[in-house]
């Protein structure tokens, strides 16, 4: 029932998931990109009517340029008959199958006209008047009262030659088809808006869909490697940034996996580490108190319980270090020191010890000048012993350990190598990480060298591991010489 409703809450998780993204892209995105069409398709239609307006009153100034022009040659006529002029060429006017040509009096009256049809009318607008106060051309666009129609209009007054008025030239023109044509172009520039708008949103849904599924399949992914799944991977579907991230947390997914796996060794393995010596401690323990052993017998039963309790003392110590290191409190005592003469009779000391089981170590000293180091020797002495002690374990079978110091550049560089089967090199890059055994069964923990590859790093040096020329590991640290 319980696995039946996480089912049926992972399409609801998608969904929700989908829904906050579109909805704040449909917010940014789309309402940005809707506001800048609508804004262009109003611009644009704005700078269409401008222009179509501009270009009929261009027009209409230009015909009464023309027609004023034609008039002027009858100016110095009789006034009568330069009246009778005007009257008969407006009323034979060429044009008036596209304007309306009027002959208008001072008083506002139309005394002809191209249509024919006036009736003494008066000129309801106010061009007529203006024209006659400034004696040049006016130009009007509004509504005509008297019919209640959009018309343009443009009123050039006749002066006779004494400086008498004829009457007034009135061009008139309605502004339908002009309005027709702006409202045409402003529903058009809306439609292309809305298309626009609508590639636009089918477009980025079909892009947000092509990031939310892959997305949605990495965060459910996700919650299965945080709920324990370890291991699981996400099948990449793009080389992209969702594709880096599809095997950045496949990675993940591999390393958390691995390191599960050799947490679980390390807690098996140091379990045994443990119960190996205990067993030993209890065993000669419970012997000796049982007071059925002789003088030797119980001095060997002593060495025993000595060396093991030794060996667990450094296992506990070596736990201690790494805890102290996981969470911060890992420190060191930094002062000036001869890290050669340290070097040197660390060699001396556990090489006394390395006869005993019958490995030969070998320093090979040089005439290089080291000077004094800024380090912490006890932890350093940590690192070579712990170094010294993997060689034996791992590589004792070659029966010899060299140790040597050189200076390079900068670098005081310290070298242990042993004559053992060395490192396989599939597992060269793993050897320092915590917990990481490989495929030795010698005794140990694991941490180890990543206690002293934190060492070393923490005096700004380096730990390499590599194998050497003629077999055998070889283990370097770097150490900067301060200048």
């Amino acid at each position: 029932m319980a696995k039946r409703e996480n089912e049926a809450e992972k399409p609801k998780k998608k969904k929700k998931l989908a829904s906050g993204i579109r909805q704040r892209w449909a917010r940014t995105i789309l309402s940005v990109v809707a506001a800048v069409v609508v804004l262009a398709g109003i611009a644009f239609t704005l700078a269409n009517g401008i222009y179509t307006y501009s270009t009929m009153r261009s027009g209409l100034e230009a015909e009464a340029d023309t027609t004023t022009a034609f008039l002027r040659n009858y100016l110095n006529l009789d006034y009568n008959e330069c009246y009778a002029s005007c009257v008969l060429l407006v009323q034979n006017y060429a044009r008036k199958d596209r304007l309306e040509l009027q002959f208008v009096d001072e008083s506002g009256h139309i005394v002809a006209s191209s249509y024919g049809l006036f009736a003494d009318e008066r000129v309801a607008t106010d061009e007529i008047p203006r024209a006659l106060s400034t004696r040049s051309a006016v130009y009007f666009v509004g509504q005509n009262p008297l019919t209640d129609e959009r018309i343009m209009s443009v009123a050039t007054p006749m002066i006779y030659s004494d400086g008498r008025v004829v009457g007034v030239l009135r061009f008139v023109t309605a502004t339908r088809n002009a309005d027709r044509f702006i409202l045409l172009s402003l529903m058009v520039a809306m439609v292309a808006a809305g298309i626009m708008v609508g590639v636009v949103y089918l477009s980025s849904r079909m892009y947000l869909k092509s990031i939310l599924v892959p997305v949605s399949e990495i965060t459910e992914t996700a919650k299965r490697i945080a709920g324990g799944s370890y291991g699981v991977q996400i099948q990449k579907k793009f080389d992209d940034e969702i594709g880096e991230l599809a095997d950045t947390i496949n990675d993940m997914s591999n390393q958390i996996s691995q390191s599960e796996r050799m947490q679980s060794e390390f807690v098996s393995s140091v379990s045994h580490e443990l119960r190996t010596p205990l067993t030993a401690i209890t065993g000669w323990g419970e012997t000796l108190l049982s007071g059925d052993v002789d003088a030797d017998e119980t001095r060997r039963g002593i060495t025993i319980i000595l060396r093991e309790a030794r060996r667990l003392t450094s296992m506990v110590e070596e736990l201690l270090e790494f805890t102290r290191m996981q969470d911060g409190r890992f420190t060191l005592n930094v002062r000036k020191c001869d890290l050669r003469a340290e070097f040197e009779d660390m060699i001396f000391m556990y090489g006394s010890r390395l006869r005993q089981e019958g490995i030969e170590l070998e320093y090979e000293d040089s005439d290089d000048d080291v000077p004094e180091l800024s380090c912490d020797p006890e932890r350093m002495r940590q690192v070579f012993l712990n170094i010294l002690d993997n060689a034996a374990k791992h590589g004792g079978e070659g029966k010899k350990i060299t140790a040597s110091l050189r200076r390079e550049g900068d670098q005081a560089v310290f070298c242990i190598r042993d004559y053992g089967p060395g490192i396989p090199p599939e597992e060269l890059p793993l050897v320092k990480k915590k917990f990481y055994k490989g495929s030795s069964k010698a005794r140990g923990s694991g941490i180890g060298l990543a206690v002293c590859e934190e060492i070393v790093t923490m005096h700004g040096g380096k730990l390499e591991l590599s194998n050497a020329e003629g077999g055998g590991a070889l283990v370097t640290v770097r150490l900067p010489i301060e200048a």
